[in-house]
């Protein structure tokens, strides 16, 4: 049997049973706390698909449902009438009443508008260690939505996944979500120095901080699929507040290549995208992604900023919110705010530094007569 590091870490080819993922390690005081707060309600667990067993539904249906990777009844109840039927064993009768019972679990009918505002009032956002980013997010990262930051290379994209990574972490009144981290990197941009860096900054252990990040270099576009449905298995496990992928566009631009691909390649973004929204509707997890830009080409390069995200209509309509970051002076850089259903279009100035992302800092007059 293989070890779990490599079932994480293991090439796209590594056919791995996923009841053999072992279950994140026990770090304190991360999960001293998670079940203190569980017992007082504030992290209401989703129903597991076990609690559809019943009339008619048995034992050997629900373990061919987690087989097939749905492990809650939200799962269940999200997916298409021809989902549940793909499951081998499972038969289109068989399907209907799977998706009854998730239906009687789970609330997917009508509110008022006066409930979702006290529910949405009550979302937990993930600081982003800068005081002025933060207050154009309005507390900073969003948990249960997806969140886009494109830009240059160069311009602070994967330090703030890294910082998000700890903050994370955090207790609520600190501003993080009190859970752990799940990172998958493309890029092979991941840095543990950054990790233990933004760490000491905030004061915690930087082994119990790294020991609460799931992370995963994913090889290629159908290998990062295969994590997003281990990441399913990990989070029916354990409690993760935060979802990284850096980033999201790197793969699919050399799998699929030219015109006579695309329609190919944005399927299969497609399908990256509806799972990662998936889980943040399934665990209440920020899910936050990182995209590449391009430069257009197309005679209108007189624009202000002929650079654009990749990725078209599909992710532009998949992102709650969208980011863009920009370069600035020296450790500066420049966060816009372009699309989000709450918060209006503005941007702020914010630096990086050695213990992570913070607001600009005035550097200090040199005295010339040394």
């Amino acid at each position: 049997m293989q070890s779990p590091e490599s079932i994480i870490h293991g090439k796209p080819n590594d056919r791995v049973p996923l009841d053999s993922l072992p279950p994140m390690p026990s770090v304190d005081p991360i999960d001293e706390v998670i079940e203190e707060e569980e017992d007082n309600g504030a992290f209401p667990q989703q129903a597991r698909v076990d609690e559809l067993e019943g009339n008619g539904i048995t034992a050997s249906d629900i373990k061919r449902l987690k087989e097939a990777n749905f492990f809650t009844a939200a799962s269940v109840a999200y997916a298409t009438l021809r989902q549940i039927a793909a499951v081998k064993g499972i038969s289109e009768n068989k399907a209907t009443k799977l998706q009854e019972a998730a239906y009687q679990v789970v609330e997917m009918g009508f509110t008022t508008a006066a409930e979702t505002f006290a529910r949405q009032e009550q979302l937990i956002t993930i600081t982003t260690g800068s005081k002025a980013l933060d207050g154009i997010l309005r507390g900073g990262i969003e948990t249960g939505s997806l969140t886009e930051i494109y830009g240059e290379f160069r311009t602070g994209k994967s330090q703030l996944c890294h910082q998000l990574a700890v903050t994370c972490q955090l207790p609520i009144d600190m501003g993080g979500a009190e859970g752990r981290c799940l990172f998958i990197d493309t890029e092979s941009t991941f840095r543990a120095d950054r990790i233990h860096a933004i760490a000491t900054r905030y004061g915690l252990d930087p082994a119990a901080v790294m020991g609460n990040i799931a992370y995963a270099h994913s090889y290629n576009s159908d290998h990062l699929l295969k994590l997003l449905d281990i990441a399913k298995k990990l989070m029916s496990q354990s409690r993760f507040s935060l979802i990284v992928v850096d980033s999201i566009m790197a793969q699919l631009r050399t799998d699929y290549s030219g015109r006579g691909e695309l329609s190919a390649r944005q399927v299969h973004l497609a399908m990256i995208l509806r799972t990662l929204r998936g889980l943040a509707d399934d665990y209440g997890v920020a899910v936050v992604y990182t995209n590449q830009v391009v430069a257009q080409v197309d005679g209108l390069s007189f624009a202000p900023d002929p650079k654009k995200p990749i990725g078209g209509n599909i992710i532009a309509h998949a992102s709650t919110t969208r980011l863009q970051f920009r370069k600035g002076r020296a450790e500066q850089r420049i966060c816009r705010i372009c699309d989000s259903p709450c918060l209006p279009e503005s941007e702020c100035q914010f630096g990086i530094y050695q213990e992570g992302i913070d607001d600009p800092r005035e550097k200090e007059p040199v005295d010339e007569d040394n």
